[in-house]
């Protein structure tokens, strides 16, 4: 899966993205900015209305790579790195109609990203010190996933499969559809063996011992509570990887962690997101 974020990945899936961004935005030119003098140059600032994770430096980058070449980028605040309110996180000294032309997609990518991370940070800092790591899902939005993805990775988390086509997760309807837990993991070495890894959801215990005797190596506990979570903890003796999803809030995310087990699945993390508050003034202007 580190190829996915291999730097000349990022690059290339920040252009793919910033392309298709402009082309909703500013489809055939940008009227509002043909009001500035074509050699006019500009400095800018972007700043952090509130705390936060910063993240989506390749996605900002490629922005003003296509709106405003020749831009200087002066990052004040590394990719990863924690800023506060009212903090200046980058400033950029570059021609005027363009970086007027990229402020909203630069902004649109900096606000989710950010908050992406932040929120991921968050649930990572509360279950310091237990052994579980926060897992994405596939619950992003649409055409954004790698950007979403690589944004919970800068947060600390970790990312589940990244789509249907490179891991198995077997689920309540492909194991009523296949016959059973059993017969459910035995067609899934057979029709993916080259998956990077094979799990299966499981909602009750006897499913649980049923997976186990069949050799599951990774077992998703689906919405059980607190004391059957203690229970499949004790019957799985860490034979396989376990992993919480369902119903996690950030209030009851230490509790679910102290558990024991491996891994808690959370689709918030991509899902439902708050934007962080970014914004871009202009200091000057000059004819070039």
């Amino acid at each position: 899966m580190d190829d996915f974020f291999s730097a000349e990945r990022l690059a290339a899936l920040a252009r793919e993205d910033a392309a298709r961004a402009f082309a909703e935005d500013v489809g055939a030119g940008d009227l509002t900015a043909g009001l500035i003098p074509a050699d006019a140059r500009a400095t800018a600032r972007i700043l952090a209305r509130e705390p936060a994770v910063i993240c989506g430096r390749p996605w900002v980058e490629a922005a003003l790579a296509q709106a405003a070449p020749g831009t200087t980028s002066r990052w004040q605040v590394g990719e990863g790195e924690r800023c506060a309110r009212d903090q200046v996180v980058l400033v950029l000294e570059g021609p005027a109609r363009g970086l007027l032309t990229a402020e909203r997609t630069v902004l649109n990518f900096l606000q989710l990203l950010s908050a992406v991370a932040t929120k991921t940070a968050s649930y990572v800092e509360a279950v310091k010190g237990t052994r579980a790591a926060i897992v994405d899902t596939r619950k992003t939005l649409p055409g954004l996933r790698m950007a979403q993805k690589y944004a919970v990775r800068t947060g600390g988390g970790v990312n589940h499969r990244i789509g249907l086509f490179d891991a198995v997760l077997i689920k309540e309807n492909h194991i009523a559809a296949a016959g059973g837990v059993t017969a459910a993991l035995r067609a899934a070495a057979q029709a993916a063996p080259r998956a990077s890894f094979v799990q299966i959801e499981v909602e009750t215990l006897a499913q649980l011992h049923e997976a186990l005797a069949a050799g599951a190596t990774m077992v998703l506990l689906d919405n059980m509570d607190l004391p059957t979570l203690n229970e499949a903890v004790r019957i799985n003796a860490g034979r396989a990887v376990l992993e919480i999803s369902g119903g996690v809030t950030l209030e009851g995310l230490r509790t679910l962690a102290e558990t024991g087990v491996d891994r808690i699945s959370i689709g918030g993390l991509t899902k439902d997101v708050k934007a962080i508050d970014f914004s871009m003034r202009f200091s000057e202007a000059a004819g070039a």
